[in-house]
């Protein structure tokens, strides 16, 4: 439970400094911490006193029992996009999410498998998340797996979910990788392609990689505190529940 801090993000639900919960679990699938997180949702929502989270005319019964929504299904259901068929093996296929999505985006000619899927994912797939209740988006893509591990069954999809709230995002959790060789390549890769594109790349967390190897299996997940306690309270912004936001956030 600690103070984290992100460059160049502020607005209704983004603050340069805020605050996170992490928590883990070891020997455990990544359901465990997806019960988990629903748990402290409604927990908070307990706390309060507040029956509906509302945000933006969208509303959500922290109590009830969340929607579990795979990405792809996610991006069939409000984009009509095939996810799935545009990472064959596992590995991004550019041109053919660029053909997917040209409806239904504006793509640019420097736009990467990444930037087109981030921009369906929220103009089209996370406003319809989290209304009535809960949204738990589970299977990301392999190219979004970040330090999750891949599914054992189907390579295409990470162990990845995020939980929704009214469209906002309120946590993040992984089926931990563990498989550090694997994650240097990711992070390798990552700063390759900073470097393509900002001319800069920072080094490996060489303590992080050489921890990674001694993890046994866990799963875990971050929560955005802020935004919690916002839905929680009935608050419009995020800076209405912090004590003492930078200058420039309100």
């Amino acid at each position: 439970f600690a103070r984290v801090f992100r460059d160049r993000e502020r607005g209704p639900l983004h603050l340069t400094e805020f605050t996170m919960l992490e928590w883990y679990r070891a020997n455990e699938g990544y359901e465990a911490v997806m019960a988990d997180t629903v748990v402290a949702i409604a927990h908070a929502a307990q706390t309060t006193g507040i029956g509906t989270f509302s945000f933006r005319g969208k509303a959500a019964d922290p109590f009830a029992e969340p929607d579990l929504l795979t990405v792809a299904d996610a991006f069939t259901r409000f984009a009509s996009i095939d996810l799935l068929a545009t990472i064959p093996d596992g590995r991004a296929d550019r041109e053919a999410l660029a053909a997917a999505a040209a409806s239904r985006v504006r793509i640019t000619d420097d736009d990467t498998w990444s930037d087109i899927f981030s921009k369906v994912l929220v103009e089209h797939v996370e406003p319809n998340l989290g209304q009535g209740r809960l949204t738990i988006l589970y299977e990301y893509p392999a190219p979004e797996s970040a330090l999750a591990r891949a599914k054992p069954s189907d390579p295409r999809v990470a162990e990845r979910f995020e939980v929704y709230a009214c469209g906002v995002e309120l946590a993040n959790g992984f089926g931990e990788l563990i498989d550090a060789q694997e994650q240097r390549a990711r992070f390798t890769a990552s700063m390759d392609e900073k470097e393509r594109r900002y001319g800069e790349r920072y080094p490996l967390d060489e303590e992080f990689l050489a921890a990674m190897a001694q993890m046994p299996e866990a799963c875990g997940v971050a929560l955005g505190f802020d935004r919690l306690v916002m839905l929680a309270s009935g608050a419009t912004r995020i800076d209405q529940v912090v004590w003492t936001p930078m200058g420039g956030d309100a």
